[in-house]
């Protein structure tokens, strides 16, 4: 088996990040800083959101069904806020602060009067990033962290969810649920037979999405991955829309010209905020 430090990771996340502009994956997920040798992260309010409000929700999985809803998960979620409140979440104002702070309270208000498959039965993977060789001979691993795995007893298989804490609708040619069925499919034993959104800011229910094709998925991941695995052998990442960037690799340009502020490191990775602009760069729903 070939080295898994040596070999190209690929996500939901980074795919995206790659097909809408190679300069802004690079910055994400290849650039390292040259006096830190730390990665860079632009931290902004809807990723705080994102990330407090996915926090509580899969905190859920571990408990068992009579147990998650025992007590208010307003109470979980203030614990979560503390992470990225202030300057952490990327706010410049109160004002702004608690616009976002209601939206996940009324979120999670909605879970609790909607609790739906989080009061069904569950599988919980245990490893914190689920991953596999998707191909062993061009060295490459597929990753990522599913959201819910419902358990559908009647037929032992699963219905893959995935919380979206965005206003806006996924695209019906993302990739992500494509590469959710691969990675499910191929880490754990029991049929996917479901897979599902779950818009939490309007929607009581899930949003049913078609079965994607495994081997369709399985093509389509192949195919960008050995792009991106050339590229970063040539070490070629321009912006389509050429040197003056574009919304995904500006903001993270920014970062590299000393304009950011940095908030805090966490681990292997510096994180910034943009004092100007932070609400207006296209993050919003990347590291959900």
């Amino acid at each position: 088996m070939p080295d898994p430090y040596s070999a190209l990771w690929v996500s939901h996340t980074s795919i995206s990040s790659f097909l809408k502009c190679p300069r802004a994956y690079f910055l994400q997920s290849v650039y390292k800083d040259p006096a830190t040798r730390h990665k860079i992260q632009l931290m902004a309010p809807p990723l705080a959101l994102g990330q407090a409000v996915h926090e509580v929700l899969e905190s859920l999985s571990i408990l068992s069904v009579d147990q998650r809803f025992s007590r208010s998960l307003i109470g979980r979620f203030e614990q979560a806020w503390k992470k990225v409140a202030g300057k952490k979440g990327g706010f410049l104002s109160q004002d702004q602060e608690m616009v976002y702070t209601q939206r996940g309270e009324a979120m999670l208000h909605r879970v609790m009067a909607h609790p739906g498959p989080l009061k069904r039965k569950a599988i919980k993977i245990k490893t914190d990033l689920p991953q596999y060789w998707i191909s062993e001979a061009d060295e490459i691993i597929l990753c990522g962290k599913i959201d819910w795995l419902e358990y559908l007893e009647s037929e032992d298989s699963v219905n893959i969810i995935d919380f979206k804490t965005s206003t806006k609708e996924e695209e019906d040619n993302s990739l992500q649920l494509p590469i959710y069925h691969l990675l499910v499919h191929n880490i754990q034993h029991r049929r996917v037979a479901k897979v599902s959104y779950w818009y939490l800011e309007k929607n009581d229910d899930l949003t049913e999405k078609q079965l994607p094709d495994l081997v369709q998925a399985h093509e389509q991941v192949m195919e960008i991955a050995k792009k991106m695995k050339l590229q970063r052998k040539l070490g070629i990442f321009n912006c389509p829309q050429g040197e003056l960037g574009c919304f995904y690799c500006r903001p993270l340009e920014k970062i590299i010209r000393g304009e950011a502020e940095l908030i805090s490191t966490n681990g292997r990775q510096d994180i910034y905020i943009l004092p100007n602009d932070s609400t207006k760069q296209g993050f919003e729903s990347e590291v959900l």
